[in-house]
């Protein structure tokens, strides 16, 4: 599955400091700065609400159209406030089509675990890899059907799409199965607050 390219309209920011960031997050904008091929970094604002929208696919692609010229960029870092979860700031890396690029994949599990109330645990909740900037994939599926407490995926049984190598170790440990902890009553009260 290839990733959605969203196009978002950005403006150069003139203004600097906490009365610009004040006024911009009152006209929905969010200020970003735009980093990459060892040109000096940029400095945008984009529309609050279309960035968050796009910012829901990992890794998204956004086309920005900075006052009529065009650039690529992929998300690396976001900052969002802790209480109400506006962006604060974004960080985005300029890409070019058929760069590699490394990027963190989100790993998602399907099947079901061998009978036994056995664990699935993430010890990667993204993968690290290598892909073209314009075919990062939105997430890689990995089976645990059958799996029982002892068995583990490690790197390398994650099927790859095409195009996307693997930007850590073959054998780092992905997800573990572990064996279901019957005395422990605790977990079930804490589970809310993680939320």
């Amino acid at each position: 599955m290839h990733m959605s390219e969203v196009k978002i309209a950005a403006e150069l920011r003139t203004e600097f400091g906490k009365g610009a960031a004040r006024r911009d997050r009152r006209a929905n904008l969010v200020p970003v700065v735009l980093y990459g091929h060892g040109t000096d970094p940029v400095h945008l604002t984009l529309p609050a609400h279309e960035l968050l929208l796009a910012l829901r696919t990992p890794n998204v692609l956004l086309s920005l159209d900075i006052e009529g010229r065009n650039e690529l960029a992929i998300p690396k870092a976001v900052q969002r406030d802790a209480l109400k979860g506006f962006l604060v700031h974004v960080d985005l890396l300029l890409v070019k089509r058929g760069e590699k690029v490394t990027v963190e994949v989100p790993v998602q599990t399907e099947g079901e675990l061998a009978p036994g109330g056995n664990l699935a645990e993430h010890v990667l909740v993204a993968l690290p890899v290598e892909a073209e900037a314009t075919h990062i994939p939105q997430a890689l599926t990995v089976s645990v059907a059958g799996l029982t407490a002892g068995d583990a995926i490690h790197a390398k049984d994650i099927t790859l799409p095409k195009g996307v190598e693997l930007a850590v170790d073959a054998d780092a440990v992905v997800i573990q199965v572990l064996a279901a902890q019957a005395e422990e009553p605790a977990a079930e009260g804490d589970a809310s607050a993680e939320g």
